[in-house]
């Protein structure tokens, strides 16, 4: 998206006269802010506030919604299947081209792990954001009614696998939630509720540094959230959770974060990789060795000329991806005019992350801050780089007012299945993705 948005400015002229057209391939309408996710899961912003829409960014770009499978680009063309594909009976399209940009991201890393597929949640759209929250304030509505012990237990379990950014932002922000929607309950206390992080490694949070890891930690477990290092989710079938340490959970919410690996597209390619199965970039952010090609992103591994160490690549990060996307636009349209290219250049800045309402730590220009400056940093930051004028806007009315009201404890599991209900009131069976529950998410 930010691409397009600077392409369609660099040529400007061009696209008026007609004489070149950007066309944005992609399977959602929109751009989500992924920073944003979990204020999103805690109910703090609005989902909507959390995406972009793209038709409205990008007045002068072609925004097919679809997706590529496979890229022949010796032949300059693109494989892809839209959401009228398999009605017109046609089979996927051909969209032909003479520059490609890839940018298809990264999907969540998952291991053969039993029962993972079929009961963990992942937390990378604003669709599984929303659904988790809804999630858990259902778990807390069965722990209410219920008066079997052992499903009240399951249900107020919850396991987060993966110390990363995702993982540690979602849960400290969901805890944060749950303890507060605990007040509006006559029989759920906060020492009820049961959260634990996995981590295989032997921290969490890398990006913030060591010492910030570990006030990270210390500050998790001074809120009653169970710290695993050096364990891994054996197995989740049968909703327990079962881990490399022995121990056993009971639980009906595993969410699963524990890292990401480059989008399937690029294997469908003919593009050149890393041994990571990563595009292979030149510092201009061509592909190494093809012409007419360029990545930018997770997709990308992009030579980080700013880095002592020879061989070191960029952090497949937003700080990064979003200054990529610029450098590359301008890139795009220096070649077009036939100027001499740019090479993307960015030290890193720092870290920033939120663990709950007025709680975060960072690290930015070799500065170490925690609690409130850091929540207070981390907000501001993300406010400034969240695209548009509109969302920016919108964000801080809602920030503001959140400051001033009381919480939203209301879960809509019912918006995932909207004619379950009506399916039964129609005298039919409900749907399989119903799961025979007309208003529940789980």
């Amino acid at each position: 998206m930010y691409t397009a948005l600077r392409l369609q400015r660099r040529l400007k002229q061009e696209l008026g006269r007609g004489e070149a057209e950007i066309t944005v391939v992609t399977p959602d309408s929109y751009m989500t802010y992924q920073p944003f996710l979990p204020e999103a899961a805690a109910g703090n912003i609005s989902p909507r506030h959390v995406v972009v829409p793209l038709r409205r960014v990008l007045p002068h770009c072609r925004i097919v919604v679809g997706e590529v499978t496979a890229v022949d680009h010796a032949g300059r063309t693109a494989t892809l299947t839209t959401l009228a594909t398999e009605e017109e009976g046609a089979g996927p399209q051909q969209l032909t081209y003479d520059e490609l940009v890839l940018a298809p991201g990264s999907v969540s890393r998952t291991l053969p792990i039993p029962g993972l597929a079929d009961f963990a949640i992942g937390f990378k759209t604003v669709e599984e954001a929303i659904g988790l929250r809804n999630h858990v304030i259902e778990q807390m509505d069965i722990a209410s009614s219920t008066r079997d012990p052992a499903i009240r237990d399951a249900a107020l379990t919850f396991v987060f696998v993966g110390g990363g950014y995702a993982g540690v932002e979602a849960l400290g922000e969901l805890e944060d939630m749950a303890r507060y929607t605990t007040r509006y309950y006559h029989n759920v206390q906060p020492d009820d509720l049961k959260w634990i992080l996995v981590e295989a490694s032997d921290r969490i949070l890398p990006e913030v540094g060591p010492d910030l890891g570990r006030y990270t930690v210390s500050e998790l477990r001074r809120r009653n959230i169970d710290v695993r290092l050096n364990t891994r989710l054996e197995s989740c079938a049968g909703r327990v959770a079962v881990l490399s340490d022995g121990a056993r959970f009971p639980t009906r919410t595993v969410v699963w974060t524990a890292g990401v690996k480059p989008h399937p597209l690029l294997a469908a390619t003919d593009l050149p990789l890393t041994e990571r199965g990563r595009l292979k970039c030149t510092p201009e952010l061509t592909l190494d060795g093809v012409t007419h090609a360029w990545a930018a992103g997770d997709a990308a591994a992009v030579p980080d000329v700013t880095a002592d160490e020879p061989g070191s690549e960029t952090a497949p990060n937003a700080q990064h991806a979003v200054r990529q996307a610029r450098t590359l636009a301008d890139n795009i349209a220096r070649s077009l005019r036939g100027e001499p290219l740019q090479t993307y250049s960015h030290a890193y800045a720092g870290s920033v992350a939120s663990l709950g309402l007025h709680k975060g730590v960072a690290h930015v220009y070799g500065r170490k801050l925690k609690g409130y400056p850091a929540w207070f940093m981390h907000r501001a930051y993300h406010l400034s780089r969240v695209p548009t004028f509109n969302r920016k806007a919108r964000v801080l009315a809602e920030w503001t007012l959140s400051g001033l009201f009381k919480r939203e404890i209301v879960s809509l599991g019912s918006l995932e299945h909207p004619r379950a209900e009506f399916e039964l009131a129609a005298g039919g069976k409900p749907s399989d993705e119903s799961s025979g529950d007309p208003k529940g998410s789980s």
